[in-house]
């Protein structure tokens, strides 16, 4: 057998020009036995012809078809080329790959989402928020509508005065009512239902205790003690933390304390409590004009002394009603001002800004009224 030349080798020095053999359709292209297939079969042919490997053309021939058509040499680029195109692309993205935009950091609400302080609230925020974030004045004053339903029932009390004692009963629990869940609201403890029937309930037992007295004063005092110590044992039980304790101990207390001594205007006399009423109603009524704060002070208690004058001269107590209606006027302008701090809800003004000014009355219209009368 006829040795074949190795692979690129040429003994003439020139190479035929061969047609390309037609693939075959079920070999794919570059497949390494494409070319070995090929050439076996012109191979056979050639021997059945009876051409022999002799012939240098057709050695030629056979060995540029298994040249032309291996893997190595066609079909793949060479390796170092590889790695370089590997290189190039390992750490490209996707074509058409968009990385996504970072989130946008929320930012702070603005001044200007705070619309201008008012009184007829918002369904957003309340008042004392608004007035908070706006940096305002934590002194909310209550305003005209709360100084309506004050004096409205400082006019109750003093006609109820004039009327009979178990008429007075009728406006006075109503007072302590509203006394209790307005401090318990102004203290920000709410729905403290527990604290405000405690201070309701001494206020009732005051009452009572005063109606079976005979409007002795020592009914007040003894009920107050009574309520203090019962507040302390029920604050004592209580599985709350030891700083929410105290602050619902002193919560309790001055509720019952307020409501307790709002009691003073039936242990007081009628005609005292009809001058300290219509006092009160008029100097929380001076209070809410719009007028600059010291102004608006000064008139209240020239309101509230005039009131009392007007009404002492309709009683037994003549000239010394006007000096009875200024101590009651300072007393409810401190009420009026303690239930305007610190923010306050409209609930807060049409509770403790409606009882305060009369409840803290009553102690200086039960002791003047006794002094002068």
């Amino acid at each position: 057998m006829t040795n074949q030349p190795y692979d690129g080798y040429d003994p003439y020095g020139q190479q035929p020009q061969q047609p390309q053999q037609p693939q075959t359709p079920q070999t794919p292209q570059g497949w390494p036995g494409q070319g070995y297939q090929q050439g076996y079969q012109q191979g056979h042919q050639g021997h059945q012809g009876h051409q022999g490997y002799d012939d240098p053309y057709s050695a030629q021939q056979y060995t540029q078809q298994w040249q032309g058509q291996t893997w190595e040499t066609q079909t793949q680029s060479p390796v170092s080329a590889q790695v370089t195109a590997a290189e190039e692309t390992a750490y490209l993205p996707p074509q058409g790959y968009e990385p996504p935009a970072p989130a946008p950091a929320p930012t702070p609400a603005s001044a200007a989402e705070y619309g201008p302080a008012t009184v007829a609230g918002n369904a957003r925020i309340t008042d004392a928020q608004r007035a908070r974030a706006e940096g305002r004045s934590p002194i909310i004053e209550p305003g005209m509508q709360p100084a309506a339903l004050t004096a409205l029932l400082g006019l109750l009390l003093a006609g109820a005065a004039a009327v009979g004692t178990y008429a007075l009963l009728v406006p006075l629990v109503v007072l302590q009512a509203v006394t209790a869940a307005g401090w318990f609201r102004l203290n920000g403890m709410w729905p403290a239902r527990q604290g405000i029937a405690l201070g309701f309930a001494g206020a009732l037992a005051a009452d009572v205790a005063l109606l079976a007295s005979d409007r002795s004063p020592s009914a007040i005092l003894g009920t107050l003690g009574v309520w203090v110590l019962l507040a302390l044992v029920l604050q004592l039980r209580s599985h709350a933390d030891p700083d929410e304790r105290m602050y619902g101990l002193m919560a309790t207390v001055a509720a019952s304390a307020l409501a307790i001594v709002a009691g003073g205007y039936l242990a007081a006399d009628a005609d005292a409590v009809t001058v300290g009423a219509i006092a009160v109603a008029v100097a929380i009524l001076a209070r809410a004009l719009p007028l600059p704060t010291p102004a608006s002070v000064v008139v209240a208690l020239l309101a509230g002394a005039g009131g009392g004058a007007a009404a002492g001269s309709m009683t037994g107590l003549g000239t010394s009603g006007a000096l009875l209606g200024a101590g009651a006027a300072a007393c409810a302008l401190i009420g009026h001002r303690v239930a305007g701090y610190d923010y306050p809800s409209r609930f807060v003004h049409f509770t403790a800004g409606v009882a305060l000014p009369l409840s803290a009355a009553a102690p200086v219209v039960y002791v003047l009224g006794r002094a002068l009368v």
